[in-house]
């Protein structure tokens, strides 16, 4: 797919590019560095090259290319919604999203490309479709970009907070109250830099990133404390680091500090995802059905209040406060 500008300002490339695509500037940063980008018939891949008035600019978005599962897949993942765009799927717990290195099985990405779906390449090859991540432990809503165009639309849209999840989790003790805000910012922790980040209540230093997360109390009884999360900004394992730091653990989630009854996984859900459709420009929401391991622990609780505390008009009317 191809796009053809006139500069009608003096200005980088990037900066052009970026507010007539509507894609990020990381995004367009990489496209130029790696696709390259031509201005008046010559290819140019400096970002920051300087656009004069009535310069014609060539855009090739990268072609989106067949590829193969890495490993075998065994498994398969419930669709919610799907759409010519986009899915959204609810990601089955101990499940990683994407390859690397130390990854020695199949992931969503595999399971997407076994499947045969189109996905966006924006991210590169390794992450195809990808918008957002959740750790391998984490169950629930994830978002996945079918071609380029809905992918820098959604992209923009984790940016500027129209996009967002609201997080079910279970926890050792309920909150102290009913609702909190934690904004501690979040950095590498120094005993185990790979798996693990840790608090600080400064932004003093460069490397340090902002963090801010809410959390609301919806049940509590016969020892069985379910949560709701919302995330500002989306660090690694924020919503885990912040809870301990309020001395709360989630369920199985020893990396944190949980130290009682053995689970299988990290009792986090992604229950409900937001977004703007790239297409429609209508507000989305989605849910993702709570797994049965979750599920079996919330049968302490009357069924009524699970649902009437876990609705979706419940949990957005509990984060109003925080808006």
């Amino acid at each position: 797919m191809k796009y053809e500008f006139i500069a009608n300002e003096l200005c980088r490339l990037d900066v052009f590019l970026s507010k007539s695509l509507k894609f990020s500037r990381n995004q367009v940063e990489k496209l130029i560095k790696e696709s390259g980008v031509f201005v008046n018939d010559a290819l140019q891949k400096k970002a920051s090259f300087k656009l004069k008035i009535d310069d014609k600019i060539l855009v090739r978005l990268p072609e989106i290319k067949e590829k193969s599962a890495k490993f075998a897949v065994n498994f398969d993942v419930e669709v919610l919604y799907e759409d010519e765009d986009l899915l959204v799927l609810n990601k089955p717990s101990n499940l990683v999203v994407h390859s690397a290195c130390s990854v020695k099985e199949a992931t969503l990405v595999d399971w997407l490309v076994d499947k045969g779906y189109s996905l966006s390449n924006l991210n590169g090859e390794l992450r195809a479709g990808l918008l957002h991540r959740l750790d391998k432990g984490t169950s629930g809503a994830i978002v996945i970009a079918k071609n380029n165009l809905s992918h820098a639309f959604l992209a923009k849209q984790l940016l500027d907070k129209s996009m967002g999840r609201f997080y079910l989790a279970l926890i050792d003790l309920p909150l102290k109250d009913d609702k909190m805000l934690v904004q501690k910012a979040l950095v590498r922790s120094s005993s185990n830099r790979l798996k693990k980040m840790a608090l600080r209540e400064s932004l003093s230093l460069s490397h340090m990133k902002e963090a801010k997360s809410a959390f609301v109390n919806l049940l509590s009884e016969d020892g069985v404390n379910l949560i709701a999360a919302k995330l500002f900004t989306g660090r690694t394992h924020q919503i885990r680091a912040h809870l301990e730091s309020l001395n709360r653990h989630i369920l199985g989630d020893t990396l944190y500090g949980y130290k009682g009854e053995a689970y299988a996984r990290v009792m986090l859900h992604s229950y409900f995802v937001y977004f703007i459709h790239p297409r429609k420009k209508e507000k989305i929401f989605v849910k993702a059905p709570m797994h049965i391991d979750f599920m079996q622990i919330l049968t302490k609780l009357k069924k009524r209040d699970i649902d009437e505390k876990t609705s979706l008009s419940f949990i957005k009317s509990c984060f109003d406060t925080f808006l």
